[in-house]
């Protein structure tokens, strides 16, 4: 598979450079409601070891950031990279790095890895390849969870409903159980997990 083009990479940063909150994540009410369906969607109240890919400038990651231990997020554009550094500096157990998503996936495993909104930038192979390390890069009690827009952009992305088949098969494929499903009327919502337990259940065996 080819190494995501550097022109991908120049494309988004020149967008940041021009306006560092173009795509209006600190003010947006759709922005700040799908952080909050995101986090309501994860089963558990805590993780250890988080990571989300893509992620910007960084305010999903902040709130992230108050349900992991330590989390990793990454980016591949350098505007975005320096902004969200700048927004996670009150957290000390995060880690910002700068990775070409699904190239540089890390080496470590994760009980928590949020791909929100990245994956149809990617083409065909490299989305795939994403779903897959996703899935793979899970601890046994691990929970993925990926949001998608549904109403595409430029010509060259790929559907929401593309890359949530994609999502969906590598997760059967890694035996998770689908625990969260969401059609919203700008995106899809879907949390996977290696642990079937409900939320309500798991409390009542607690």
């Amino acid at each position: 598979m080819a190494r995501q083009p550097d022109s991908r990479a120049a494309y988004f940063d020149a967008q940041f450079a021009n306006d560092i909150d173009l795509w209006r994540y600190r003010t947006s009410w759709y922005e700040a409601r799908k952080r909050a369906l995101t986090l309501a969607a994860l089963p558990r109240a805590r993780y250890r070891y988080g990571f989300e890919p893509g992620c910007a400038t960084g305010e999903l990651s902040a709130a992230l950031a108050r349900r992991c231990e330590r989390l990793l997020c990454a980016d591949f554009a350098p505007h975005a990279i320096d902004a969200a550094r700048r927004r996670l500096e009150p957290f000390p157990h995060v880690q910002v790095e700068a990775l070409v998503m699904p190239h540089d996936w890390p080496s470590q495993r994760f009980d928590l890895v949020v791909v929100s909104e990245i994956a149809y930038y990617l083409d065909h192979d490299a989305c795939h390849a994403l779903a897959d390390r996703a899935c793979a890069a899970l601890d046994a009690d691990g929970t993925l969870l990926c949001c998608h827009w549904r109403h595409g952009g430029e010509s060259w992305m790929l559907d929401g409903a593309t890359v949530g088949q994609a999502f969906a098969a590598a997760a059967l494929r890694a035996s998770l159980h689908r625990v969260v499903h969401m059609e919203d009327a700008d995106f899809s919502l879907d949390t996977w997990s290696r642990d079937p337990v409900s939320v309500a259940r798991r409390e009542r065996q607690a």
